[in-house]
């Protein structure tokens, strides 16, 4: 089977490992050690017979959850084997799984909804604290205040003044999603002009 789907036998366990209840895995009848005469040839590796066919009984390596058993293994195949055969059909839509995905889904969309409501706060935010850059660059104490968003006029102190110039610098630092060497530029030389104290 592993050969006509082109996969590996250690994958096609884990798929029925990830997609099957383990109690229905462990309900299924372990179809127990290959037969005596069932044997497959390996080329030895290394060794004094490095190079020479030996026949051992098949082996399957597959990486799977620690406390997982060999039988259980052997289960989890017989069901793939079983589904390619068509001796086993799939039933993915049972009322129980349609009212638990309803449940996920529907509290998959109320976190999304207030995700989208956090993201339009903080893009309001941040164009409240936008400004449009001037023409002839940050001159005046009034044209460094109105670049910080502070009222014209007003004498705000350092810790004020550092608090604003902290969070436009986060929101506009060119290296940012939302940069600008133009605003950035205009709010450190409006920094500059209120820790001088000009006019």
């Amino acid at each position: 089977m592993a050969e006509s789907k082109r996969a590996n036998v250690g994958d096609i366990a884990r798929s029925v490992v990830l997609l099957f209840p383990e109690t229905i895995i462990a309900a299924r009848p372990d179809p127990g050690e290959p037969a005596r005469d069932d044997r497959e040839t390996v080329v030895l590796k290394s060794g004094a017979s490095a190079g020479k066919p030996w026949r051992r009984k098949p082996r399957l390596q597959a990486r799977l959850a620690p406390g997982l058993t060999i039988p259980f293994l052997r289960r989890a195949l017989s069901i793939a084997l079983a589904l390619a055969r068509g001796h086993l059909l799939l039933d993915l839509a049972t009322p129980e799984k349609n009212s638990q995905r309803a449940l996920e889904v529907t509290a998959q969309n109320a976190l999304l909804s207030a995700r989208t409501e956090e993201v339009t706060r903080l893009r309001t935010i941040v164009s409240a604290l936008s400004f449009d850059p001037l023409s002839g660059g940050v001159e005046t104490r009034d044209q460094a205040l109105f670049v910080l968003g502070l009222p014209p006029g007003s004498h705000p102190d350092q810790r004020v003044i550092r608090a604003r110039f902290r969070a436009l610098a986060t929101i506009h630092h060119p290296d940012g999603e939302m940069g600008s060497h133009v605003r950035m530029s205009q709010i450190n030389a409006a920094m500059e002009i209120l820790r001088r104290g000009g006019n």
